[in-house]
């Protein structure tokens, strides 16, 4: 490979990745110089949903894994460094295996208690497994829907000025689920089109993280992105990170 033909592949990448090569990472750079000053100070960052979010999370108090090893712990890392004077708070709330009707009986301790003012939510992968297993508490997209809304609503209730931050549940041909593609694939299609209409009523930042993956087949397979049909590899979830930045600095414009 020449060095021409290795700097193209480089700047495709950052290119699916939705970053210009002329603003990589920021802390890499002067911050004095470079960073905007936040409008507000003290924020909390909460991030909820299922095993994508938690990232093998620690559940003490231990700083070094509180945030998991996931696009949560990529996210916030990027954030506190960039932006230590300013009293940011960072929480990981997901748990594996939760649907939305999990979510909701640990809603009030899990995320109205800690009065986010930034709530990232990613969910309705492990409502698709219910279905398909036939597990006698699976919800319809109907009730998806509605319990859904109920949860949105209650933080709305709470903090009226909260940023809402909405992803999109993904499943690819991958792994060991490659071959349950046609039966994963239309329900959550169909749960992602409800979560689309959400964010649009809500006024939430919406992340098609399904997008990110399939325009990433580009440069690679999407095993090199998500290892069995629903997890992200490290690489996959860094995609989802810059991603969750590169969107929700629309909003957070300092994030920029």
């Amino acid at each position: 490979m020449t060095k021409d033909s290795s700097r193209r592949d480089f700047i495709k990448l950052m290119s699916v990745a939705g970053i210009a090569i002329t603003g990589l990472p920021i802390a890499c750079s002067n911050a004095k110089s470079v960073l905007a000053k936040p409008k507000e100070e003290n924020l909390v960052f909460l991030f909820q949903g299922d095993s994508i979010t938690d990232g093998n999370r620690g559940r003490n108090e231990d700083p070094n894994h509180i945030l998991g090893h996931g696009y949560c712990f990529s996210v916030c890392s990027r954030i506190g460094t960039d932006f230590p004077q300013y009293g940011f708070k960072f929480i990981n709330r997901g748990i594996s295996g939760n649907t939305i009707s999990d979510l909701e009986k640990r809603w009030q301790a899990d995320t109205l208690d800690f009065k986010p003012d930034v709530l990232s939510l990613l969910i309705g992968i492990n409502d698709v497994n219910a279905l398909i297993e036939g597990k006698q508490d699976a919800l319809d997209v109907k009730m998806f829907e509605s319990t859904y809304r109920k949860l949105l609503t209650s933080v709305v209730q709470q903090k009226p000025n909260i940023l809402i931050v909405l992803g999109l549940p993904f499943f690819f041909a991958s792994g060991w689920r490659k071959d349950q593609y046609a039966k994963w694939h239309p329900l959550t299609i169909e749960r992602a089109a409800v979560i689309r209409k959400i964010a649009a009523d809500f006024n939430a930042v919406l992340i098609d993280y399904p997008k990110v993956f399939e325009d990433a087949q580009q440069l690679a397979p999407i095993d090199y992105w998500i290892w069995d049909g629903i997890h992200p590899t490290v690489f996959g979830h860094e995609l989802m990170a810059r991603e969750w930045i590169k969107r929700v600095s629309n909003r957070l414009t300092f994030l920029k």
